[in-house]
């Protein structure tokens, strides 16, 4: 007979044996097992341990403990295998060692065991388990030993923690035994399995707070400065209520937090995010007072080496001072990975070098990543400057333990990487530059000095004389244009529309267009839809411009077109496409747009390489900008319209990536009170139309508000929405995510850095309530903005949205002889309310 199966034997023989019916309150002795259903809690009431299913679905159980308050699960013994159904068992053995058993077809099996550093095969005493009143698990020999620090456990789930650390438990190395006592996130909210992130001291160099995700690092706390760690931010208000200290000797590396008073933790979640909380009683919840990563800026080396990242700045990344960018050309697409270079080459202790290299001080700053730094704690400042200059290879320094009056030098060789600005808690760093550019550095910055004296004596004095000017300047101009505007030749333009009441649409003549596109050349093309090919054009004053060449089949008359072309150079707005002119010489029927330099949100979402480029805050700002637009149009402009057909891949993109909404060959045009419309053409783009679009052709704002939920979606996924040939639908892949509690999977690798998890899901909530079945249950774009800009704001409960059972007719729809005559039909019309 095995081992193990000689323990079950006697546990089970001794359970039989016992007499005790109930289980002790927070002890866990041989002689009975604690069975699913039954709990230890605390001497104080504050934690509870039993089995417990985090996925309400799900038969799975595993053994953990949480705040018997909060429910809270803080830690979990089988996160890696749980017990199928309820029909396990925790219990001790007689060497002290704690076993889950699984009861499977009347047969016992162990499942997990406590075995580790910790752990002792042999006691000379009875062992018993105890849960402390600070939620720590313990095994020791003797039962009436006093629970202190003096206490030499068996094994204690301290040094083994899950996703949690609680005030008195170690977060770092025991190096001692080699233990490494760190947090991994769970695999899912419902799964309590080991995720791909983990908090940890990382030993490199100078030990820091590390966090990664799977290999690769993806968020730094950076090295023990005293109170906190260089690379965190605590809140001021709750720095009274928490304690902490670091431990740097030759048996153990490690962090260490206390509370004064009440209930504190710090967790790591699937998604990557870490959070310090204190529980409120009242109002009976957690609040986080310090979470990691906080912006774009938290992510790993967002700049590249000898970057900086300032998350109050647009674009965040610059260069250190004396540095400039590796590569300017994707510097300027926000491709910053290669980060700068130097200037100027170190002189250092080089022959005929005309000064001696200098160091510029950064303020306030997240300290580099210091995992092949070194560190002296005898050193000072002088002194670490002196050993910096000393050393060729040594890039910066900076000190250690300032806080507190003490010393303590760090010095960087080679490359600085993962440096930002901090809004609290920075420090000091010194970066090492050659003397020609300390010169310009020093130089710049007097002559800012100087400068701002001199406006602030100026500007009082020449003020008046300026704006008078200027009202004089303003005048002439205005008078110019208009003179301008209307003997504009036709080497320009050819001729201009206007509606007689002062606003003028160019008319640009065949040949400047052709010109500009290099006679529509293949090379100049950007793209090609149903509406057909896109060209990207230079004028000769060196403006560029998007021609879109429409299809010839258009049996629309130039009146027409004309008076629909006005209306839509009418439309101004800043997440709007500008129409800029058209041409409607030779049959062709172009229309002339500014140039977006970064093309359609369809090519970052869908491309691998591009859409690590949107974080989260542009993701966030371009579905607000999205909403923006999509309000103007129903609400705000001239005239009410419906696009009909948005999509991401007419959402472009200008320099500073704001969205601006584009073509509108499929609009409609709503005159007056008029609410909505039906139609026997179903025009569009299969997976963006609403319901009632597909079904009985009627459409509103409301199906706008559809398209819009879809479009949603995709931004937060990166994933598109099918086709009518794919059996898979984003809508309804979403949803079942919803149901399941593991909405965030949505979001989760779709951007490289972190997200906000309650803009996260206030976005998916959104996008819900804008794909309901029904056109009365979605929300107006004016409340969707309002909705997605305001935490106050509550939001109702979704409902299960439309689109399983519209599928398969669309599909037979498409599929019929009026598929024929609808795809012979101008899509570029832009249709009126009535008939002309």
């Amino acid at each position: 007979m095995r081992n193990d199966e000689l323990i079950i034997l006697f546990i089970l023989l001794s359970a039989t044996a016992s007499d005790a019916a109930a289980t002790p309150g927070d002890r866990l002795n041989i002689s009975r097992p604690l069975y699913d259903g039954e709990t230890l809690v605390s001497a104080g009431g504050t934690f509870e341990l039993g089995f417990f299913s985090p996925d309400s679905n799900s038969s799975n159980r595993y053994v953990g403990i949480w705040y018997h308050k909060a429910r809270d699960v803080v830690w979990v013994a089988n996160g890696r295998k749980p017990v199928a159904g309820f029909s396990g068992s925790l219990a001790l053995t007689p060497n002290g060692e704690l076993i889950i058993i699984d009861r499977k077809n009347s047969t016992d099996v162990i499942i997990w065991n406590s075995s580790g550093p910790s752990n002792s095969t042999a006691t000379d005493t009875t062992p018993i388990a105890q849960l402390l009143e600070i939620g720590n698990l313990v095994v020791k020999s003797d039962p009436d030993a006093a629970d202190d620090e003096t206490v030499v456990y068996i094994w204690q789930s301290f040094d083994y923690p899950s996703n949690t650390i609680l005030p008195g438990m170690h977060l770092g190395w025991d190096l001692r035994t080699g233990l490494n006592r760190n947090i991994t996130s769970w695999a899912t909210l419902t799964d309590p399995s080991p995720g791909i992130y983990c908090l940890a001291i990382s030993l490199a160099g100078v030990p820091q707070l590390m966090e990664t995700k799977g290999q690769s690092q993806y968020w730094r706390g950076g090295p023990w400065v005293g109170n906190l760690f260089a690379g965190t931010q605590q809140a001021s208000a709750y720095q009274v209520l928490i304690s902490t200290s670091f431990v740097n000797t030759k048996e153990e590396v490690g962090y260490i937090f206390e509370v004064d008073h009440g209930l504190a933790r710090m967790t790591i979640y699937p998604d990557g995010t870490a959070q310090r909380l204190l529980w409120q009683d009242p109002p009976g919840k957690w609040s986080f007072f310090w979470k990691t990563p906080n912006d774009q800026c938290d992510a790993f080396s967002p700049c590249g080496p000898f970057g900086i990242c300032n998350a109050d700045e647009t674009p965040f990344c610059s260069c250190l001072p004396g540095f400039r960018p590796k590569n300017p050309g994707r510097w300027a697409l926000t491709d910053v990975s290669d980060g700068c270079v130097r200037n100027t080459t170190l002189d250092c202790f080089r022959k005929g070098a005309k000064g001696a290299d200098g160091f510029v001080v950064m303020n306030g700053v997240k300290l580099p990543d210091t995992s092949a730094a070194l560190g002296d704690a005898a050193l000072g400042l002088d002194e670490c400057r002196v050993k910096c200059l000393m050393n060729c290879s040594c890039t910066a320094y900076s000190l250690t333990n300032v806080t507190t009056g003490g010393s303590g030098c760090i010095m960087w060789a080679d490359e600085l990487i993962d440096v930002r600005v901090l809004s609290q808690g920075g420090r000091d760093l010194y970066v090492r530059v050659a003397a020609a550019d300390l010169v310009k550095i020093t130089e710049s910055s007097q002559s800012d000095h100087k400068g701002k004296s001199a406006v602030a004596v100026v500007v009082p004095i020449l003020g008046s004389i300026l704006v008078g000017f200027i009202l004089i300047s303003c005048l002439i101009i205005h008078h110019y244009k208009r003179k301008k505007k209307n003997s504009r030749s036709r080497r320009d333009y050819g001729e201009v529309i206007s509606d007689g009441n002062g606003f003028d649409l160019p008319l640009f003549d065949f040949e400047t267009i052709a010109e500009a596109t290099n006679n529509f050349s293949v090379d100049n093309m950007l793209g090609e839809g149903g509406f057909g090919p896109v060209y990207m054009g230079r004028k000769k004053d060196g403006n560029e411009i998007a021609v879109k060449r429409l299809s010839k089949s258009s049996k629309q008359g130039i009146g027409e077109f004309k008076t629909e072309i006005m209306l839509i150079g009418k439309l101004q707005h800043r997440n709007l496409i500008r129409l800029l002119g058209c041409c409607i010489e030779r049959q062709e029927r172009m229309l002339i747009y500014e140039y977006m330099p970064n093309q359609s949100l369809d090519t970052f979402l869908f491309n691998e390489e591009k859409t690590m480029l949107l974080n989260w805050d542009m993701r966030y700002r371009i579905i607000v900008g999205i909403a923006r637009g999509l309000l103007y149009l129903h609400q705000d402009s001239a005239v009410r319209i419906i696009h009909r057909d948005l999509k991401a891949s007419n959402i472009l993109l200008d320099q500073e990536m704001v969205p601006k909404i584009s073509d509108f060959g499929l609009a409609r045009i709503f005159a007056g009170d008029e609410a909505k419309s039906k139609t026997k053409m179903i025009v569009g783009t299969y997976g963006y139309m609403s319901p009632e679009y597909i079904m009985d052709g009627c459409f509103s704002a409301k199906s706008d508000v559809y398209s819009f939920g879809v479009l949603v979606l995709e931004v937060l996924s990166n994933q598109r929405n099918s086709s009518s040939e794919s059996n898979n639908h984003l809508v309804e892949h979403a949803w079942r995510l919803w149901e399941e509690g593991r909405t965030l999977e949505l979001v989760y690798g779709s951007t490289s850095n972190s997200f906000s998890i309650s803009e996260a899901l206030r976005c998916i909530k959104v996008a819900f309530l804008c794909v309901q079945q029904f056109p009365d249950e979605r929300p107006y774009m004016s409340s969707v903005i309002l909705m997605l800009t305001s935490d106050k704001e509550e939001l109702p409960e979704p409902k299960s949205p439309g689109f399983v059972p519209w599928r398969r007719h669309f599909e037979v729809l498409h599929s019929s002889s009026e598929r024929a005559e609808r795809e012979s039909v101008n899509k570029m019309t832009l249709t009126m309310p009535h008939g002309r």
